[in-house]
């Protein structure tokens, strides 16, 4: 039976009410309803929704909390990637980043002549966790984390429990759909009430306000979240093409309060470099004072027609950039100097020092990197050394108080033998690293069998370090290809592998032969080759035969792909013309290797683009794609690899060098700027077209 008149107009009056209420509590921090009435206007709202429980909307006050525990949580596609800003720690690292924000915009000063001024928006950079939230006529829909920028994890429940973000936009008349993009924290008073409570219950204490944030947004119970108070700063937001939009920072920042967002009262309109250089150390002292945790400010270009001519890199959007404020520093004493070998052979010295506390976390031990940085500290054994965290994530020595040093202290320095095979070290000229050139190193081996064995390689589900260290320590293990030697029985018998997780493993190990050419390039481990340069180099080079080639008589070829520099040239020519890496390679073909593109790379649209000969002209070649929006079909990772697959580039804004965007359903901002420049605009059926065409 449909509810009578009364109830459903109390329900939206109740509804009106609380949410003004939360609004002017938890947003505007000036309470208009005391906390008496509120609870009674609450009890009654939840138990006319209980009667009428057809009257329950996304948006209502009651929706916040009460969920049942999650069980896991999902990953979605960002419809805008989140992507991370680049960091600046001082004014000539600010000064160099502007610089080049000039050079792209076109704005480069001549001989002698003042750098152009261009109007910024300075915040400060909260440090908390980022999200982004989903509106869709103006109610909250979605909300997921960072991730990887292109995706994150979907946790809508615990976000409802965040009073500071609106269920539903305080607008009369909503977009279509609205991207917000904010932090959400724990502020430092919450922080320490909840590590006491903790405390008194027996309970691991939380290391900063940062984790306890990231910690709690992915609780699988949402109300273990809203009983921790997590608070909420918007700073962006993006609107579908053709709607009524800001045309700065600034004006974003207001739409967002008039939307019924809380934004950062701290964030200042500034009209050159200078004036966010002076925001940036007026806030140095005066950020002690925050209720909340902030280690620098975000520089924004204001005019956002500016901020779509910057554009972005890979990684970061140009026209911005975090200044970050030094690093918390603290003294320690040295205890010891020990040194590392990794899977090339270097040798790294780590000094290892009384525990001490840095950034919310104990840190005891820190790289020194190379003998060129040992030398430069001068440390001496029993020295008084200065930590902190680079970047608040890894330690490092900053200087030595040598005031301090003790009576007949010995300088260190690195060993003469690998501290793992004995064998004499060695520094090419002209080099920082000092290597272990033994490729029997036990280290060394390790290492690579961890490289091959990772996510970004061929990924095999079940071999760790500890179960490494036990193959190489037991003699087991020699190389790569023993690893496909080993069986079931044989691994049973090891620590902690019963017979289930030794037969899981040998299939892991099999399964892993058909992973991509990529994959096994970028396992092999060549010095420079990454995960991206693995990906360019199995594009253009059909198989290792070819790539070996090509690295031994033609390496113009090899710097002749995208991305590809002589110093990765160099590398590749060293690598194959190594004896036991040519072994190598024949034993991983006779156990099955394909070491070259076939089955799923050679199907579908662009079909034999990835296994073309070395060095030729791939068809999408020098044209670079825009991608925006949801494909019927294709993700955007797969339609980016399909794109790149047959030679062609995709970025992340749309510029007159733009040759195609690629369009789908609600599409952004990049839609709107492509027809105003004129750039030809794509279908997920065209793209497929275009592919397939493209096919020798």
């Amino acid at each position: 039976m449909a509810p009578t008149p009364q109830p459903t107009a109390r329900v939206e009056e109740l509804r009106r009410l609380l949410n003004r209420a939360a609004y002017a509590y938890y947003v505007l921090d000036a309470p208009e309803m005391e906390d008496p009435v509120y609870d009674r206007l609450y009890r009654e709202l939840l138990e006319l929704e209980q009667a009428h429980p057809e009257l329950i909307s996304p948006d209502s006050p009651s929706q916040r909390v009460g969920d049942s525990p999650s069980t896991s949580f999902s990953s979605v596609e960002h419809r805008i990637p989140l992507l991370s800003l680049d960091n600046a720690f001082n004014n000539s690292e600010l000064e160099a980043w502007y610089g080049r924000l000039l050079k792209v915009l076109d704005r480069e000063p001549g001989p002698g002549e003042p750098l152009p001024a261009l109007a910024m928006v300075g915040e400060l950079k909260i440090d908390g966790n980022a999200l982004a939230l989903s509106y869709e006529q103006g109610l909250l829909v979605r909300a997921a984390t960072r991730g990887d920028g292109e995706r994150g994890e979907e946790i809508t429940t615990n976000v409802r429990t965040i009073q500071s973000v609106p269920l539903r936009l305080a607008l009369e008349q909503p977009p279509a759909w609205v991207e917000i993009r904010g932090e959400a924290f724990i502020p430092d008073g919450t922080f320490a009430a909840i590590n006491e409570e903790r405390q008194a219950r027996g309970e691991a204490l939380f290391a900063n306000p940062r984790n306890a944030c990231a910690g709690t947004l992915r609780q699988l119970d949402p109300r273990v979240v809203a009983a921790r108070r997590l608070d909420f700063f918007a700073y962006t937001l993006h609107l579908p093409p053709g709607e009524p939009a800001p045309t700065s920072q600034w004006q974003s920042l207001q739409w967002l309060q008039t939307a019924g967002f809380r934004v950062n009262p701290n964030a200042e309109l500034l009209p050159d470099l200078a004036a966010v250089a002076a925001f940036f150390s007026s806030w140095d002292e005066q950020r002690r004072a925050l209720a909340y945790a902030t280690d620098g400010v975000v520089v924004k270009l204001n005019e956002l027609r500016l901020q779509d001519a910057a554009g972005f890199t890979q990684k970061a959007p140009r026209w911005a950039i975090a200044l970050k404020y030094a690093a918390e520093e603290a003294p320690s004493r040295l205890l010891r100097l020990s040194c590392q070998v990794g899977r090339t052979g270097v040798i790294t010295p780590v000094a290892e020092f009384e525990p001490v506390a840095l950034a919310g976390t104990s840190v005891s031990r820190a790289s020194l990197h190379n003998a060129d940085r040992l030398a430069e500290l001068d440390l001496h054994s029993g020295d008084t050394i200065v930590v902190r965290k680079a970047g608040e994530i890894i330690p490092e020595v900053v200087r030595v108080l040598r005031e301090l040093r003790p009576a007949a202290a010995e300088p260190l320095e690195l060993p003469h033998s690998c501290p793992e095979c004995g064998s004499e070290l060695v520094r090419e000229a002209g080099e920082a690293a000092t290597r272990c050139v033994n490729s029997s190193c036990p280290a060394i081996l390790r290492g690579a069998l961890r490289h091959w064995v990772n996510k970004g390689g061929l990924d095999v589900d079940g071999l760790g370090s500890k179960l490494i260290e036990q193959l190489v320590d037991r003699g087991l293990v020699g190389s790569i290809a023993d690893l496909y030697r080993l069986d079931a029985a044989l691994l049973a018998s090891l620590e902690r592998m019963g017979s289930k997780s030794a037969e899981n493993l040998v299939a892991a190990l099999a399964s892993s032969k058909s992973q991509p050419w990529h994959r096994q390039l970028y396992g092999l481990g060549i010095h420079h080759v990454g995960e991206v340069n693995a990906k360019a180099l199995a594009r253009a080079f059909a198989n290792a035969a070819a790539l070996a080639s090509a690295a031994s008589d033609s390496p113009e070829l090899i710097t002749a792909v995208y991305g590809i520099g002589a110093e990765i040239a160099q590398s590749l020519q060293q690598w194959f013309a190594t004896p036991a890496n040519q072994q190598l390679l024949g034993q991983l073909e006779s156990l099955g290797f394909s070491l070259g593109a076939t089955g799923p790379e050679l199907a579908g649209p662009g079909a034999g683009l990835v296994g073309a000969a070395a060095g030729a002209e791939t068809p999408l070649a020098g044209q670079t794609f825009v991608l925006t929006g949801s494909l019927p079909s294709l993700s955007r990772s797969a339609a980016q690899a399909l794109i790149e697959a047959a030679g062609g580039r995709v970025s992340a804004s749309v510029s007159k060098k733009t040759s195609f965007v690629v369009a789908g359903e609600e599409a952004g901002s990049k839609l709107g700027k492509a027809k105003t420049l004129g750039v030809p605009i794509l279908t997920e059926a065209d793209l497929l077209t275009l592919l397939d065409q493209s096919q020798p």
